[in-house]
């Protein structure tokens, strides 16, 4: 891992949820709530798992070291992976243009130093791990785009035809 790959991720991220979210914007609640076969049964349950996720995975990096982006006030709040972190399409919008907004200040801030170094954290479970900054920061990206696929799949089969998750659009 290494800066200039860290910036393009989260651009991507960013943009591409964007796009997501323009198809997102347009549910009627009944579309955001529709159950499907996933482990996640449906858009909105997809939305607050992947929220939730990064919300805790940025908030877990001020323990490598002082952050800017880890001063916003939206750190102030604590999430568990049974919360719930907003309710309506506008309010996640809302929230994740927040977040993608930090991982873009997050690309900015990082050294290749920061990718050699280890990450001290507690999981979900309470438990203590310890694993390499740079690979944390790839997993997260890569949560990031497993579920915007699975998103994807569920909008299709509420009729809503997508195509924004393509990376090769920036380059």
């Amino acid at each position: 891992m290494d800066v200039t790959t860290v910036k393009l991720l989260a651009r991507y991220n960013s943009e591409t949820n964007l796009k997501m979210n323009e198809k997102i914007s347009v549910l009627n609640e009944k579309s955001w709530e529709a159950r499907f076969p996933g482990y996640y049964p449906s858009i909105r349950a997809v939305c607050n798992h992947l929220y939730i996720a990064d919300f805790n995975w940025l908030k877990r990096t001020s323990g490598l070291r002082i952050f800017e982006y880890g001063n916003h006030d939206v750190f102030k709040e604590s999430l568990s992976l049974s919360s719930e972190a907003f309710a309506t399409t506008h309010e996640y919008i809302k929230k994740r243009n927040v977040l993608d907004c930090l991982f873009l200040a997050m690309a900015k801030e990082v050294t290749d130093e920061d990718f050699e170094r280890s990450l001290r954290y507690k999981n979900f479970k309470g438990e203590e791990q310890e694993k390499n900054f740079g690979n944390l920061l790839l997993h997260v990206f890569n949560h990031q785009t497993h579920h915007r696929g699975m998103i994807s799949l569920y909008l299709e089969m509420i009729g809503i035809q997508n195509d924004f998750s393509n990376l090769l659009s920036l380059f």
